[in-house]
């Protein structure tokens, strides 16, 4: 499945310096052809939004978002637990091996909404820096069907860390994108291609305008070092219970649900 196997010098550079980067022809495409069949009826049967999309939060209209797949699906634990992509994701930060966080399915309906500008990592209670998202569409991706959209260097600016996906956040990460001149990055994806983004990176996505929804798989990667939070906001402490359960603060997340992926010493 994977066609991509090192990190240029050069594309962490440019990961450590921006906060993201696009890399082209990473995965086969008829293998994500036959994932995403799969992946799409397993959706079907989770699908929680019952609500009309005209009711519901800013949210859940962006998205469909169904967590640790892996847990229940054979075919997604095979594509999370993949060491070739962990490899790259420690490569692309520069560390020793990657332990995973967890994984999300992110489908945007037909007329999904716009995914407001926000962060990651607020949500998160790790004491680290080095964390990222695989950010892998299961079809080509215009820019009409809503595509990542990056402020590049934004990773490393500290204001509005406390602010969770809304408008509030949209509206503020707008303003401070362009206060700080920060470049936008928005491009389409071909089947294959992925996104590599850190949990503090400014990003947002379109709404699906397309005749087609947008089908996408994430893998969330920590270094396999990470530490807990020693004081986690009440929003850290729900993710903490979810993703990482009987966690504490300060140590190592050595659960059961974050194993490591890839590790040089193995």
């Amino acid at each position: 499945m994977i066609q991509k196997t090192e990190i240029s010098p050069e594309e962490q550079r440019k990961y450590l310096e921006t906060g993201f980067i696009r890399l082209s022809h990473v995965l086969n495409g008829n293998a994500l052809h036959h994932f995403a069949d799969q992946l799409r009826l397993i959706m079907k049967a989770l699908d929680p939004n019952t609500v009309p999309m005209e009711e519901r939060s800013t949210y859940k209209r962006a998205f469909t978002q169904v967590t640790n797949l892996w847990q229940k699906h054979d075919v997604v634990r095979e594509f999370v637990f993949n060491s070739g992509l962990a490899r790259l994701a420690a490569q692309i930060m520069g560390v020793d091996g990657v332990r995973l966080y967890h994984d999300q399915a992110l489908f945007k309906e037909i007329g999904g909404g716009a995914t407001p500008w926000h962060v990651d990592q607020v949500y998160w209670p790790l004491d680290t820096v080095n964390t990222c998202t695989f950010w892998i569409p299961l079809q080509k991706t215009s820019l009409d069907m809503g595509p990542l959209t990056f402020a590049a260097g934004s990773h490393l600016i500290t204001d509005g860390r406390d602010m969770v996906i809304s408008k509030e956040s949209e509206a503020f990460y707008a303003s401070f994108v362009e206060k700080m001149k920060l470049v936008v990055d928005r491009k389409p994806y071909e089947l294959g291609d992925l996104s590599i983004h850190s949990g503090w990176t400014v990003h947002s996505a379109g709404p699906n305008l397309s005749a087609l929804p947008r089908e996408v798989m994430t893998i969330i990667y920590m270094a396999e070092d990470s530490r807990l939070l020693q004081h986690p906001t009440p929003t850290q402490l729900i993710d903490r219970d979810a993703f990482i359960p009987g966690g504490q603060p300060g140590q190592v997340a050595t659960t059961e649900l974050n194993p490591v992926l890839y590790t040089k010493n193995s």
